[in-house]
Order: structure tokens, then C-alpha cells, then sequence
């Protein structure tokens, strides 16, 4: 099984390289081969503007639909209905991205939120920051993070290897997806709000990324 979904993933590497011609200089440059890896960009500043380029670098990325709603919205015309869709991207290897989308069918506002969140994406840096641990491997948060989004905040804490994911089940979505095994959580404000939770998760995962840490100093 390994060695087939190794072949699989290989080959729609090499079909996505073949029929996507960039239009973006970060797209040109990956497709003449001058940038090679998602860590040369982050390193680098540069910002992604073309789903493609997330899709030739990370093959095995994974989609998960976090939330659809339905929206209404008052136009001169009367009442305008559509579906809101909120999807999560990740590797489930430190990568991690979360997008919406918008449109007058479930199925093409899910793939406009899976194009914005492929845009959106951000490392998460791992590691293994519980005093109860000390393993040293990259199973949870390296620190605490404090993610908001409106009036939704959540507290994300480093936990000992074994524990599990202690949070809700769209926490642990996003958390299984950007690599996260063991991490205690701990929310505060609407937590109702689904959107507002998904995001505030996510600009916690965001912030390992930010700080930096004694051995980026070394580096």
C-alpha cells in the first residue's frame, strides 16, 4: 500500500507541473526550479497567490469541511441565499491552512474555500514543550499559543506524549491536520460560533510560527 500511494502521489505531482503555467513570479520561479520546498518560502517572505504551487509542493495534502452554512443576504432584487463553506488544508506534517467560501451551490463554495485555505496555508512549528514529557520529539505545541477571532479565544497547551487531543472536534480537525497529536485546549467566548472557533485554532497554530525561540537564534 505504501509503495502505491507513493506512485499516486508522484504522479499527480508531475501532472500538476505539466498543465499549470504560473503567472505570479514565486510560480515562475518554483516551475523553473528555483525554489524547491514550502520552508524556502516562508523563509523568504514571499507571498502565495496561486493554489498551484501549494498543491506541487505539498502532494499529499488533505481536505476537511469544517462547517456549511446557509447565508442570506438583502439586495433591491429581494433575498439572495447562498452557502457558506469553511475547509481546512494540511499535511498532517506542519503544514496547516483554513479558508471560506461563497456561492450559490455547496459544492462550488466548498472548492472556493479549499482554493483560499491552500492560500492561506502556514507552517506550525512542533515539538515537545510539556514539562511532563521531555521527549524531544515533535508530538505537540513547543510552547503555549493564544489564538483569537472575534469573541472566540482558545488557549493552547503543550501536552505529555500519550495524552490525546483534549479539545472539541473542530479543534482536533485542524490539529490532526497540521500534525498535532497531544495538546490540551482551552476556550473561552462564543465557542458556538464555528467559523470564529476554526480560525481562532488556527491563528494559534500560526503564532508557533511567529515567536522565535533560542535555537533560531543559534541558527
Amino acid at each position: 500500500m505504501r509503495g502505491r500511494r507513493r506512485r499516486r502521489v508522484r504522479r499527480q505531482k508531475r501532472d500538476v507541473s505539466e498543465t499549470w503555467e504560473p503567472k505570479t513570479s514565486l510560480g515562475k520561479m518554483i516551475k523553473a526550479g528555483q525554489i524547491s520546498s514550502m520552508e524556502e518560502i516562508f523563509v523568504e517572505g514571499l507571498k502565495i497567490r496561486e493554489p498551484e504551487i501549494v498543491d506541487l509542493l505539498l502532494p499529499d495534502l488533505q481536505e476537511e469541511v469544517i462547517n456549511i452554512n446557509l447565508v442570506q443576504k438583502q439586495t433591491d432584487a429581494g433575498e439572495k441565499s447562498r452557502f457558506k463553506a469553511i475547509v481546512a488544508v494540511g499535511n498532517r506534517d506542519g503544514y496547516v491552512g483554513l479558508g471560506d467560501g461563497k456561492a450559490a451551490q455547496v459544492r462550488t463554495a466548498i472548492e472556493k474555500a479549499a482554493t483560499n485555505a491552500r492560500l492561506n496555508i502556514s507552517f506550525v512549528r512542533r515539538g515537545c514543550g510539556s514539562w511532563e514529557c521531555g521527549c524531544e520529539k515533535p508530538h505537540s505545541v513547543p510552547f503555549q499559543t493564544k489564538g483569537k477571532c472575534s469573541g472566540v479565544e482558545i488557549l493552547q497547551i503543550p501536552g505529555p506524549r500519550g495524552l490525546g487531543l483534549v479539545a472539541s472536534e473542530t479543534a482536533k480537525i485542524i490539529l490532526n491536520l497540521a500534525g498535532i497529536k497531544d495538546c490540551w485546549t482551552k476556550s473561552f467566548g462564543a465557542t458556538r460560533t464555528i467559523p470564529s472557533f476554526a480560525y481562532a485554532v488556527f491563528d494559534a497554530l500560526k503564532k508557533t510560527y511567529s515567536l522565535t525561540t533560542p535555537e533560531d537564534w543559534v541558527r
